[in-house]
């Protein structure tokens, strides 16, 4: 069990303070302070089930299985929804182009933690912002969710939403990164709508 004076612990942006304060606001770092200890807080809690339906819910979001829904829906495994299967396709691939582009600009490196805490899945690169799962998962759901509506809408929402949070369960995004990509995700979607690309 984590001690739960982890959560009490200089973050590794309070203790940069006093090297950046004159190159970066202090505001920004005040921000990425509280990101840090959001993620304390959630991964101090973690649990051995919770361990094994995060890892789990995570893979909904990985590359060769996100790819495989939206090919599902788009070829008519539920039938009447296969325009809904190219609007996710779309919002996919360029929210993914927009993530890869994102994140080579701003290069926050992922959560670095004291000894004792580690990441529980590999990650395909170093940078963290913002997180491509997040971003990919609702990226599919939300176009889904739209178009069904009603309550399997909001279950198929929260069910994409749960991979964001998984993501800083396990250790390896903030949760600024995560809110970035859903933000990214709807940003995405508007763009796809407003020039009738699906």
């Amino acid at each position: 069990m984590i001690p739960s004076e982890w959560s009490t612990w200089a973050t590794p942006t309070e203790r940069r303070l006093p090297h950046t304060r004159e190159n970066v606001p202090s505001l920004l770092l005040r921000i990425g302070s509280y990101d840090e200890r959001l993620l304390l807080a959630l991964v101090a809690r973690r649990r051995p089930f919770l361990d094994l339906v995060m890892r789990g819910v995570t893979r909904l979001a990985d590359w060769p299985v996100a790819v495989l829904l939206t090919l599902l829906v788009m070829g008519g495994l539920l039938p009447g929804y296969e325009a809904v299967g190219v609007r996710m396709a779309w919002t996919l691939f360029l929210s993914h182009v927009a993530v890869e582009v994102l994140k080579r600009v701003f290069t926050r490196e992922r959560p670095d933690f004291e000894p004792g805490l580690t990441w529980l899945v590999t990650v395909p690169d170093r940078f963290s912002f913002p997180s491509g799962h997040a971003t990919a998962s609702l990226s599919m759901a939300l176009p889904f969710a739209l178009a069904v509506g009603g309550i399997l809408g909001w279950l198929v929402l929260l069910l994409g939403m749960c991979v964001g949070v998984s993501r800083c369960y396990l250790g390896v995004h903030y949760p600024g990164d995560v809110v970035a990509g859903w933000g990214l995700s709807i940003l995405t979607l508007i763009a796809v709508v407003g020039f009738g690309l699906a």
